[in-house]
């Protein structure tokens, strides 16, 4: 089965939709067959989790978030092997990196129902199920694309599978993202932003802007081509005052640094690690 016409694709969407609100269909064949058509097609990048559209936002696909929870219940766990590693899991690896124009080096793992683009770069790191990554990304050593997430740009970032209305994590072309930054539950990066090393962002995490003579805060969102650092402000509770982790935006990449070395320069400009 091809994903050939928008025709097709709502007839998969319908009969994913009522598998999930009917779970005993999980037991029938041709329910199996549908959800595995889906993991084949997320595996190949023809239809994803979250997409750009014309407008700039995103629109998240739930029902195809819907079809991995669902395929993991009628998945059997089984033992393959990797050279002389040995797995035992439901979900197999992918495979043919040489036919998909992927680097991997040892010690990268991506599972299979995840999509790497062609150009994609892979150190010992580890691609979940259902992500996204886009062509010429880098995932550098020790990284985590996490499940569902959209990569546009060389990252390491948490995704998110359930609950399943939640909108994946979305970090959008040409970002850079410090070592051991931690980007989770949704959190939408923009393009060309630049985090510096040790950022943590969560839905609940202040993003101030300290640029201008007031601060400016968002929630879930990094505006396009900001510079942001780790950050802190002081919280009062009932014992007492004391300082809670922010994100702080002091800057925005420059037009006419060269795109190339503008992600690490423009943390230099600031004198920050990467």
């Amino acid at each position: 089965m091809s994903m050939e016409s928008i025709k097709e694709i709502a007839m998969l969407q319908a009969q994913i939709e009522k598998a999930w609100d009917n779970r005993e269909l999980l037991k029938e064949e041709v329910t199996q067959d549908l959800i595995r058509v889906v993991m084949e097609e997320l595996d190949k990048g023809m239809i994803r989790v979250a997409e750009p559209l014309a407008d700039g936002a995103w629109q998240v696909n739930e029902w195809v978030k819907k079809a991995v929870i669902m395929y993991f219940p009628i998945q059997k766990m089984h033992t393959y092997h990797a050279g002389p590693l040995e797995y035992y899991d439901k979900i197999d690896l992918k495979k043919d990196y040489a036919g998909l124009g992927v680097r991997t080096i040892p010690g990268a793992i991506a599972r299979y129902g995840a999509y790497l683009s062609k150009g994609v770069i892979m150190m010992p790191s580890f691609v979940n199920i259902g992500a996204y990554v886009d062509e010429g990304t880098m995932i550098d050593t020790w990284a985590t694309v996490g499940s569902c997430a959209q990569i546009g740009g060389g990252v390491g970032i948490g995704g998110v599978l359930e609950p399943v209305q939640a909108a994946p994590v979305i970090i959008e072309d040409n970002c850079f993202i410090g070592s051991r930054c931690i980007v989770v539950e949704g959190v939408h990066i923009q393009k060309e932003a630049v985090l510096g090393a040790g950022v943590t962002i969560t839905q609940s995490t202040k993003i101030i802007d300290v640029t201008g003579a007031e601060p400016i805060e968002y929630r879930g969102v990094v505006p396009a081509r900001s510079v942001v650092i780790p950050g802190s402000y002081t919280k009062k509770f009932a014992a007492g005052s004391y300082e809670v982790p922010c994100a702080l935006i002091i800057g925005k990449r420059k037009e006419s640094t060269d795109l190339k070395t503008s992600l690490n320069d423009s943390l230099r400009e600031y004198n920050l690690a990467v």
